[in-house]
């Protein structure tokens, strides 16, 4: 397993102190909100996306990748009936995968609660379909980057479509290709109604990327839910991928999110 730690974790910190930080406490790679380097995909600019990536790799980081894909933007929805906006979402979604490549990266987090929800007046299974017409649109994108996208499950208290890891299974297979397959997150799978490590082990054969972190919103190991049999789990299943720390709560400050997560996440190895 390789550990990373996504970027708006710094906050307003220079992008250099972010990255001398990460890698000072063992993180050696960035997983990149799209919004913390442009409102618009279309306004980051080749020479702050060659920049970006050339920053990284001065203090030893790999991009891995992005998350938080239409997080403050506006136009965009993922499960909607309207064809244009259907469109014009998966052209947004070829735009990011062309800015993932370009930045290093190889995979796209899809979760964006706010653009994927669905009104009372449609069915889960018709908001499934609007979503895998719009996102086979964009596999011919993610061949040609070689990127992969990563459908994010997410807990009831984040909205109402994929709540649960065997939907999002259901959508993997309603697109049938191989560059779409699943992300899991521990604060999401804690509402998933199951055992955490018993879902890992259950879509070992579709997981390509981990966000850890806990239900209070901080990282790994700093709430309740016991990292021990979830980095188990990880272990027994072959992950060798990217466990990356999403966290939502700042107050600690950087540092001490840096630290105590990965002292967590080693500690919990064993």
């Amino acid at each position: 397993m390789k550990f990373a730690i996504c970027n708006e974790t710094f906050g307003d910190w220079p992008i250099e102190r972010g990255f001398q930080e990460a890698r000072k406490y063992g993180y050696t790679g960035i997983e990149v909100a799209p919004f913390t380097l442009g409102k618009s995909v279309y306004e980051i600019s080749e020479s702050q996306r060659t920049e970006y990536r050339q920053c990284a790799i001065e203090h030893g980081l790999e991009i891995i990748g992005l998350h938080w894909l239409l997080a403050k933007t506006s136009g965009y929805h993922l499960t909607t009936d309207d064809l244009g906006i259907r469109s014009k979402t998966s052209e947004y979604f070829c735009a990011l995968t062309q800015l993932c490549s370009e930045l290093g990266g190889k995979l796209m987090v899809l979760g964006s609660p706010l653009q994927r929800n669905f009104p009372d007046t449609m069915s889960h299974e018709e908001a499934m379909d609007n979503a895998a017409d719009l996102l086979a649109n964009v596999v011919p994108s993610l061949e040609k980057y070689g990127i992969q996208i990563a459908i994010e499950p997410l807990g009831p208290q984040e909205g109402n479509f994929l709540n649960h890891a065997f939907q999002a299974r259901e959508l993997i297979n309603l697109i049938g290709s191989p560059q779409i397959q699943l992300h899991l997150d521990v604060k999401a799978m804690s509402s998933d109604g199951g055992p955490i490590d018993a879902i890992i082990r259950n879509y070992a054969d579709i997981l390509i990327h981990f966000h850890a972190n806990d239900p209070n919103r901080l990282g790994p190991g700093m709430g309740d839910v016991d990292q021990i049999p979830i980095f188990t789990a990880l272990k027994e299943i072959g992950y060798s991928g990217w466990v990356s720390v999403e966290v939502f709560d700042y107050t600690p400050g950087v540092e001490t999110i840096l630290s105590e997560s990965m002292a967590n996440m080693l500690a919990a190895m064993g």
